[in-house]
């Protein structure tokens, strides 16, 4: 059944479907096309008649690359669908609009140059019948996003997440939520922006709380290193290193293919910053800058300043975050003790050290578990508790370690959480699906229920992690433990 809403801009025409009302590609922001394609977004214009929200639209240009045995498509959708107008996002909400509900927002991951709020594990639907407003957003990601172009505004795709944030405060009444009662999450690229969202001045009194997963605020470059990646670009695609040369390559494949080229693993393109570290580890070329309005410290200086300490964080990993990286593809088996130091010095100054505190060289510890056990916590793990110790408001610490049988042992993975939390494990099951062929519903119905609850008035059943008393809730197992010190903490700022 269709239903309509009425909204600042105008109305829009949605569907329900099983009690949950659905508004698919509502514009939050004006298509940063022509001028404004390397402007900050702009409002809406409204518009006169009703406004279609049933289909999707489009969303960012990316260039999807298979896995092969696992269904990709299930986590960060079917890749780029063309068209203009993509600064938008989907809304789920119970059918009935019922007034005062909390509202989530969803911010996707992908590396800042893949992924789409209309990938099949993010589906809010699940949300909305809990009683939650669940709303995903797109933002300008890679080149026009994330890319800091001389003449240009710094941290595009950030500011394309603060306009969403400022429409969700206007409008998300119309869908029954409460403006006042905003809970941001997202999973590693949303993940690393809502920590840095956490400590921007510009986002300030946006959200209540913040949920991040598999992410945290270290994954920011210096605007002068982050300039380097401009001028290899530059010269890649023959044009200035500038506003004009840039804007002078339509968006589309020549773009795709000069992102890709750069994301190779290549020792001409020095990324490393005054100190010898790659806070991206080469996962991503494309990140958030520091020293700009949006961001005008670096997180965890700004979080020792007492930046988001208004904010309640619940903010988490997964046990085995790099095994969706290094699994499929083989490399922990394959890789050597030579090969796996020579790409940790290529992200560390320390590499040696840092890989045999976890084993390298050891008896009985091969060096791909060396290699694979000390990128979990240097990667994701680690940094993420560093975030939550230097986070001077409430805060809540999670592991998820619930094994996928996938591949023979993926484990518990990066992105492994998100059909758990969504309640999606439909989209994520069967002989190439991340969690697949048996995954337990009920871990879903407890992980659902915990991110419901935290939305709703910040309820969560396990204690504060502190730097002193550290307490960390492992999701499967159902319980809070006592956790140590990783080996990696000597390594990490």
């Amino acid at each position: 059944m269709e239903l309509e809403v009425g909204i600042a801009t105008g109305k829009l025409r949605g569907r329900t479907v099983d009690g949950v009302a659905a508004f698919l590609g509502v514009p939050y922001a004006t298509p940063p096309v022509g001028p404004l394609r390397f402007a900050p977004p702009r409002k809406v214009e409204p518009w006169r008649d009703v406004r279609n929200a049933l289909e999707p639209g489009a969303n960012a240009p990316q260039r999807v690359k298979s896995m092969p045995g696992l269904d990709v498509s299930a986590l960060i959708g079917t890749g780029w669908q063309p068209g203009d107008d993509y600064l938008t996002l989907n809304v789920w909400a119970p059918a009935d609009l019922r007034p005062g509900l909390p509202v989530m927002v969803f911010i996707h991951g992908g590396g800042f140059v893949v992924g789409s709020k209309d990938a099949p594990v993010q589906d809010g639907s699940a949300f909305a019948r809990d009683g939650v407003v669940c709303i995903a957003i797109n933002y300008r990601m890679g080149i026009d996003g994330f890319l800091p172009i001389p003449g240009v505004p710094t941290n595009l795709g950030l500011r394309d997440m603060i306009a969403a944030l400022e429409w969700v405060r206007e409008n998300a009444v119309a869908f029954g939520g409460d403006p006042a009662n905003v809970t941001v999450f997202g999973e590693s690229a949303g993940a690393m922006a809502i920590a840095d969202l956490v400590t921007s001045p510009l986002a300030r009194g946006l959200f209540r709380r913040a949920i991040v997963q598999s992410g945290h605020g270290r994954m920011t470059r210096d605007i002068s290193v982050a300039q380097r990646l401009v001028r290899k670009l530059a010269k890649l695609l023959k044009i200035t290193p500038d506003e004009a040369g840039f804007r002078s390559v339509e968006p589309g494949e020549r773009l795709l293919d000069a992102i890709e080229t750069v994301s190779l693993p290549s020792p001409r393109l020095d990324l490393r910053d005054a100190e010898g570290h790659e806070p991206v580890f080469g996962i991503s070329r494309f990140i958030p800058v520091h020293g700009d309005d949006v961001l005008p410290l670096k997180p965890l200086d700004a979080l020792h300043t007492g930046a988001g300490a208004e904010i309640d964080l619940l903010i988490g990993t997964n046990a085995q975050e790099m095994n969706l990286y290094f699994i499929p593809t083989g490399v922990r088996e394959k890789i050597g003790r030579l090969l796996a130091t020579y790409v940790f010095h290529r992200v560390h100054p320390s590499a040696r050290k840092l890989l045999k505190a976890y084993g390298m060289g050891r008896k009985g510890v091969k060096p791909g578990q060396a290699f694979t056990d000390a990128a979990h916590d240097l990667v994701f793990r680690w940094p993420a508790r560093r975030f939550a110790e230097e986070h001077r408001g409430r805060t809540h610490m999670y592991e998820f370690e619930w094994c996928s049988p996938l591949f023979g042992g993926l484990g518990a993975a990066h992105a492994m959480e998100l059909p758990f939390v969504f309640d999606t494990l439909a989209a994520a099951t069967g002989s190439e699906g991340l969690c697949g062929e048996a995954p337990p519903q009920e871990l879903a119905d407890r992980v659902h229920r915990i991110w419901v609850d935290f939305a709703r008035d910040g309820t969560l059943p396990w204690p504060e992690f502190t730097r002193a008393q550290r307490h960390v809730y492992q999701l499967a197992r159902g319980e809070a433990i006592e956790e140590a010190p990783f080996p990696i903490a000597p390594f990490l700022p």
